[in-house]
């Protein structure tokens, strides 16, 4: 009681004037606190409440990304373009994959370097080679097409078939120049052209050195430029074998000063084609090579403009080495193939060289063909015999939940002569299907297997290239196979 007194009787002083003005600040930010909260809990629209804001809140958005109301709630108009459709995914411009035994061709381009020094948009291709092999025959082919050639690009007219590339490339086509210039070559000569490989100059020196340089069979007197200005001439003297190093052999490939013109210049450049092949598939460089294949194609990638897989490119590589050279038709698009012509390419005069067909059709039938026009040997022959010629060794592998059917399975192929050296169980019995691997270029095995085991889908063969294995064909015998097999 005495307390309570005692605060009754307590008499407060006059405030400060520092006091005044701290109190007048709180009342300040409390009015300002009030108000803020009480809009903002009005007027929430971030998360959905019961009830409807009032007019006060004004134009608001029904949401993130909802509709803009008025006053009222009613949607209303907006100038804000609504948002773009979904890109359509661009088909694939990769050709459907090899089978492994259909003839199979690939456009080696190059380009101009003028082009690139002039700085004048997309350069045009410098030369066009075609390179073809026939996996059953074992046959090979190059075929060369001079650069003035007057021919039908698709979707641009008739033009030089240099312009193919630079057309390509300028209107940003699927697959650009190299694609442009593929489909120009294959509508050209009238023959399938799956692949093509644009390899730019550097990376092609490079490779050369790599190699250790190749050999040519010379028989000219020439001097020759290196690209780049300021560089000294190169003498390449008559006549017989000459070593070039990377450098060297860019420049025999490009010189077409000389007597023969660009006829000349193709027909050296199948030479140096051949000086690759010869160092390449030596035995002693083959395995070599093909085991640091991936590293190469790491390392030059950044130069190379191809659709062909790195897989086929091994398959291509290890089909090249059982190709004798006697085996490979060699062709120029020459003069007399030709008529010379002029006429008006980009308001100017151009002299272009016009083909007789039925000159051109007589080359590019001896370069693709064996026996009929542009088929390989498949379908030809009993295939039986076929099968027993090409001498493959079978490793038999069971993949299913079926015991011993490696054993029966490899009994069965025995009797109809087929090579099975191997037999035993797989990693796992989980193939539904029949798996064929191919390490080796057995294709009339490959092709009766397909048969025996009703293999239709390109999904259930793989090509390993294996010059190490010691067997030609792997067979991972399915359940599939376990319950349709029609063994005796």
């Amino acid at each position: 009681m005495n307390k309570l007194n005692s605060l009754k009787n307590t008499k407060l002083g006059p405030l400060s004037v520092g006091q005044i003005i701290f109190w007048t600040i709180v009342l300040v930010f409390a009015l300002f606190g009030f108000f803020f909260v009480r809009n903002i809990v009005t007027c929430w629209m971030i998360t959905p409440l019961p009830g409807r804001a009032p007019s006060t809140c004004g134009t608001i958005t029904a949401g993130v990304d909802g509709p803009i109301l008025n006053e009222q709630g009613t949607p209303i108009a907006t100038s804000i373009a609504p948002p773009p459709p979904v890109a359509s995914i661009p088909e694939s411009n990769l050709p459907p994959a090899w089978d492994g035994a259909s003839r199979i061709t690939v456009l080696l381009i190059g380009l101009d370097y003028r082009d690139y020094v002039a700085n004048e948009g997309p350069p045009r291709s410098d030369s066009m080679i075609l390179l073809t092999i026939d996996p059953l025959s074992k046959t090979a082919g190059i075929l060369s097409i001079p650069r003035d050639m007057w021919v039908n690009v698709p979707g641009f007219g008739y033009s030089r078939i240099n312009t193919a590339y630079s057309s390509g490339e300028g209107a940003k086509l699927p697959g650009g120049g190299p694609e442009l210039a593929r489909k120009t070559v294959e509508q050209f000569l009238g023959v399938p052209v799956q692949y093509y490989a644009q390899i730019d100059f550097g990376t092609f020196v490079q490779f050369i050195d790599l190699i250790g340089g190749i050999d040519i069979d010379n028989q000219e007197d020439l001097r020759l430029d290196p690209v780049g200005s300021g560089r000294d001439k190169i003498i390449l003297t008559c006549c017989g074998i000459r070593h070039l190093s990377g450098e060297k052999t860019l420049a025999y490939a490009r010189f077409r000063k000389g007597e023969g013109g660009d006829v000349a210049r193709a027909e050296r450049q199948q030479k140096v084609i051949l000086g690759i092949r010869n160092v390449v598939l030596a035995p002693e460089n083959f395995p070599v090579l093909l085991g640091k294949a991936q590293q190469f194609y790491e390392e030059f990638s950044a130069g190379i403009k191809t659709n062909m897989p790195f897989d086929t490119a091994l398959q291509l590589g290890v089909l090249a080495r059982d190709i004798p050279v006697e085996s490979i038709k060699q062709g120029v698009i020459d003069y007399t193939m030709v008529a010379l012509d002029s006429v008006v390419l980009g308001g100017q005069d151009a002299s272009v060289l016009k083909p007789l067909p039925d000159k051109i059709r007589e080359l590019r039938d001896n370069i693709f063909t064996t026996s009929g026009p542009l088929s390989p040997l498949a379908g030809q022959g009993d295939p039986t015999a076929l099968m027993k010629a090409d001498g493959a060794r079978i490793r038999l592998l069971n993949g299913s939940l079926t015991p011993g059917l490696d054993v029966n399975t490899g009994n069965y192929l025995l009797t109809q002569g087929v090579g099975v050296t191997e037999v035993g169980a797989a990693d796992n019995s989980n193939y539904n299907g029949t798996i064929i691997v191919l390490h080796s270029p057995k294709l009339y095995t490959l092709k009766y297997l397909q048969a025996v085991f009703g293999v239709t889908s390109s999904a259930q063969i793989l090509i390993r290239p294996d010059p190490a294995a010691t067997v030609d064909v792997e067979v991972f015998l399915g359940n599939e196979w376990a319950l349709n097999n029609t063994m005796p």
